[in-house]
């Protein structure tokens, strides 16, 4: 009856391991690429040192604001440029998006059409991890002779992984997405958590923008990832807006799917609970890395990082053992 239960538990050890490798979350750089696409949060951990990554796609949607009585017709792109730069818990990264509308208004039987373009947001900063679970919580030990002690709920586990943001929004020229009176330059800071709990990922930001003007905005973001393959994952988001302009509730689903390492494509959709205005959108995207990593940063204190070390090393011996077997041949051939 012992060595059953035992096999059991170590059956289940193996599978939490290979669960947590697939999420590939614990560290910052990442065997295969993290993408914040294509819901609109940002998770806590950077892309890794020397990794350039391009995230962005096309969308289109309508507007209805009953109250103005315009109905707009809206398509753009939006994108996000994130490079990883010193040191592994921090990352550069530019964001903002372009926009078309066409705008039809009927307002007391009087028609009327216009249409603006522009870049609708612009935003750069810095993202910092300032704590991770899976360096600072030592990682509890399967008890092999306890079935009942290695399923009961571990409190820890809801302590999630916590990055700061600070940045700024800006505007070029005669720009009509500005509201009257707007600033082409404003500050922008966010706080970032992520949990990390096998296929499932929880990811929450708050974030405080236009900071130096007269309408600040305070926003609410909530994402919920669920890996069903390991190329295959589906979300949830719901987003909170507040601000003495625009208020609003918008709810995002959506998928992404991985090709190799580097590249991830997406589709979404948003739609929100009110009519002024009402909106829809959806949208498609790609997110690539250009992965110039080549040596990661490892903790001491980090049991994750101290095997990520051991397998660089190994992986490191075996190319320089290569490089020189390669010179070998070319002198023999010269």
């Amino acid at each position: 009856m012992i060595e059953p239960t035992q096999m059991n538990m170590r059956k289940t050890a193996i599978l939490s391991l290979f669960l947590n490798i697939a999420t590939n979350l614990h560290a910052q750089y990442t065997e295969t690429i993290n993408s914040n696409r294509p819901g609109q949060s940002q998770g806590a951990y950077a892309v890794g040192t020397n990794v350039i990554q391009l995230e962005t796609g096309p969308y289109f949607g309508n507007d209805e604001h009953s109250g103005l009585g315009t109905d707009t017709d809206l398509w753009g792109i939006d994108y996000q440029l994130r490079y990883g730069l010193l040191y592994e818990r921090l990352e550069l990264n530019l964001t903002g998006s372009f926009e078309s509308q066409n705008i039809f208004r009927d307002f007391l039987g009087v028609a009327s059409e216009s249409s603006i373009r522009n870049f609708k947001t612009n935003s750069i900063g810095a993202k910092y991890l300032i704590f991770d679970p899976g360096v600072s919580i030592e990682p509890d030990k399967p008890n092999l002779y306890s079935w009942k002690a290695n399923q009961k709920f571990k409190w820890k586990t809801l302590i999630p992984a916590v990055s700061i943001f600070a940045g700024a929004n800006f505007a070029f020229g005669d720009n009509p997405y500005l509201y009257e009176g707007e600033g082409k330059f404003s500050p922008k800071a966010a706080i970032i958590t992520q949990n990390n709990w096998g296929r499932w990922v929880l990811v929450m930001n708050f974030i405080a923008d236009k900071l130096t003007e007269d309408f600040r905005s305070y926003t609410g973001i909530i994402t919920v990832t669920h890996t069903l393959t390991p190329s295959l994952a589906i979300f949830g988001e719901y987003q909170a807006i507040k601000s003495d302009i625009y208020a609003d509730d918008i709810i995002r689903a959506g998928g992404a799917f991985l090709y190799g390492n580097d590249l991830q494509v997406d589709i979404s959709g948003l739609v929100n609970f009110k009519d002024t205005p009402s909106k829809w959108q959806v949208a498609a995207g790609v997110s690539y890395r250009f992965d110039l990593h080549k040596v990661d940063e490892f903790l001491e204190e980090s049991n994750e990082g101290n095997k990520r070390r051991q397998r660089s090393e190994e992986l490191n011996q075996e190319m320089e053992e290569g490089d020189e077997g390669d010179g070998y041949e070319d002198d023999g051939s010269n």
